[in-house]
């Protein structure tokens, strides 16, 4: 029986840094299959609020699950938390590649550790994960012999090796070549047309416009604005809204 339960749900979510308020009690819910691009200006709080998605950030205040671990209690253990992982994917802006492991490496070697998966199997899924980003060819290269652009979607494979119900983008193109850009977010096109969960950081409103159900504006530590695509980039609401937009014009 498939969960319906939402895959994220968000209540009065607060996160502090020192005397610094960057989430200011935010409530929401990412249903299953959804694609929810949140968006708004530097230091608003949309990356803390989506490593708080997978624990990189603990919460202040609220009630946070995730894929119905209850990530806001106390008692929140390591066994929960590798639970997490394994179940929710992260695609960062650097990359974070290991350096001196090929490609396939690279893929194939949390899929053992973690997942305790053996050579052959491991090998099997990073090489099908190659293949379906578009970088099979390059399953013995080094990190450093790829473009931005290879790079970022191997980080991608690397993440779907796991298996995750859950992915999260944060800004996954912004250290990336303008021509680069098509290529990754082409992938992550892919993945939002089959469906997976997936929640994107990102600057790029093209992508909120054509591959996103939802889309969150926060401002200042708040949801500001929240709807379709369509209604929130074509038709936005409030002056802060439509004064970032025409920033990105």
């Amino acid at each position: 029986m498939e969960n319906s339960t939402p895959a994220i749900i968000f209540d009065q979510i607060e996160k502090n840094f020192g005397s610094l308020k960057v989430l200011k009690g935010i409530s929401g819910e990412i249903q299953r299959g959804e694609v929810v691009a949140v968006i708004g200006s530097s230091g608003c709080g949309k990356s803390t609020l989506l490593r708080c998605f997978n624990r990189l950030e603990t919460i202040n205040g609220g009630r946070l699950v995730v894929n119905d671990l209850p990530l806001h209690q106390r008692n929140f253990n390591n066994q929960q938390l590798r639970q997490l992982r394994t179940q929710v994917g992260m695609v960062f802006q650097q990359f974070n590649l290991f350096p001196h492991l090929s490609v396939l490496e690279n893929l194939t070697l949390a899929q053992r550790k973690v997942l305790g998966k053996s050579s052959e199997e491991s090998l099997q899924m990073g090489r099908f994960y190659l293949e379906k980003v578009g970088v099979s060819d390059k399953a013995s290269a080094y990190p450093d012999q790829l473009s931005g652009g290879q790079k970022q979607r191997v980080a991608i494979a690397r993440s779907l090796c796991m298996n995750p119900q859950i992915m999260l983008f944060d800004e996954p193109t912004s250290a990336l070549d303008p021509e680069l850009v098509g290529e990754v977010l082409q992938v992550m096109q892919q993945l939002a047309a089959e469906g997976m969960t997936m929640v994107v950081v990102t600057h790029e409103m093209q992508f909120a416009r054509e591959a996103a159900d939802r889309v969150i504006f926060l401002d200042q530590g708040i949801v500001a604005e929240e709807g379709s695509a369509y209604e929130v980039l074509l038709n936005p609401q409030s002056d802060r809204l439509r004064a970032f937009l025409s920033r990105l014009k």
